[in-house]
């Protein structure tokens, strides 16, 4: 079973972030997922965060206990949640909004920046999964691309999925699909 929390604050897709991720999985690569979510009160720009476990076989308790990988889109969210990785952990950050301080292993990514050169930071969250999806190996490149159409707006599904494309080449790129 693999953990998953991706942390940030309203507004930034970390809730869709687990939907399409667990979406991916369950319906496109065969296996098993579950999503939960957090957020506070506030529509947008209060901290929020959704765990995903993902596993082939089914998943039993349904929460995050110690969390393999940490997204964390905003500093608060890193802040809060680091210290649930495991100590093999790896957390991937965006690296224009987060600072991290640890000696876990850190993948970064200028996220926010490469979706504003995309047209706008809305995609900064797609940009992340396809970073993501080439690091960890956790679900396939073809299951994502399944996935994101049908879990984002119908006008913004090809921006989306040429995000997700720029988040993949980056770490194929930067990091050779290091896991």
């Amino acid at each position: 079973m693999t953990e998953i929390r991706f942390a940030g604050f309203g507004g930034q897709g970390i809730i869709r972030s687990g939907i399409i991720v667990g979406r991916a999985v369950s319906i496109y690569d065969g296996g098993f997922s579950t999503m939960n979510q957090s957020f506070g009160p506030e529509a947008r720009g209060g901290a929020c965060s959704s765990q995903l476990l993902v596993s082939d076989d089914k998943i039993l308790y349904p929460y995050v206990v110690r969390t393999d990988f940490l997204v964390a889109m905003s500093q608060e969210g890193y802040t809060k949640f680091e210290p649930e990785v495991k100590d093999d952990g790896v957390l991937i950050v965006d690296e224009d909004l987060v600072t991290p301080n640890t000696k876990k292993r850190v993948l970064s990514i200028p996220a926010t920046r490469l979706a504003e050169e995309l047209g706008h930071r809305i995609f900064a969250n797609v940009v992340m999964l396809g970073f993501m999806t080439a690091a960890t190996g956790i679900v396939s490149v073809e299951a994502m691309k399944k996935a994101i159409p049908e879990s984002v707006p119908e006008r913004f599904v090809d921006k989306n999925i040429a995000a997700f494309e720029k988040g993949y080449e980056y770490s194929l790129e930067h990091f050779k699909g290091k896991k």
